[in-house]
């Protein structure tokens, strides 16, 4: 079985859990990290092929672990997935992401959005 991990950086514990059952719908093993600090510990262990990313976390913004994602070659094959209610800011980081999606996001648009950029129908 191919283990395609997912990394969840998102502080509100409800949308975290509708984001893990979307990625696990979409064949992802899921991690969460609930806080900016915990999520850059959890980006030194691992080497996620897609990141949910909030923008406003705790200790961190997600803005600095997208520039922080981006500038670690180690990363250069990860999906980031951008949300956030805030249309200025998903505006400002478009082309730093792969995808910006404006909250409320539906499971169903994640799943199907996280299934096209699963590694197994990249073709590079």
């Amino acid at each position: 079985m191919n283990h395609v991990q997912a990394l969840i950086i998102e502080d509100d514990p409800k949308l975290a859990a509708i984001f893990a059952e979307a990625l696990r719908a979409a064949e992802y093993e899921i991690d969460i990290a609930q806080d900016g600090q915990v999520a850059l510990g959890r980006l030194a262990e691992m080497i996620p092929a897609i990141v949910i990313l909030d923008l406003h976390l705790p200790h961190l913004s997600g803005k600095d672990i997208l520039y922080h994602i981006r500038a670690d070659e180690r990363f250069t094959r990860t999906r980031v997935m951008l949300t956030t209610a805030d249309p200025l800011m998903a505006e400002t980081l478009r082309t730093e992401a792969d995808l910006v999606l404006l909250k409320p996001i539906s499971f169903s648009q994640l799943r199907d959005l996280a299934a096209r950029l699963h590694p197994r129908d990249l073709t590079d």
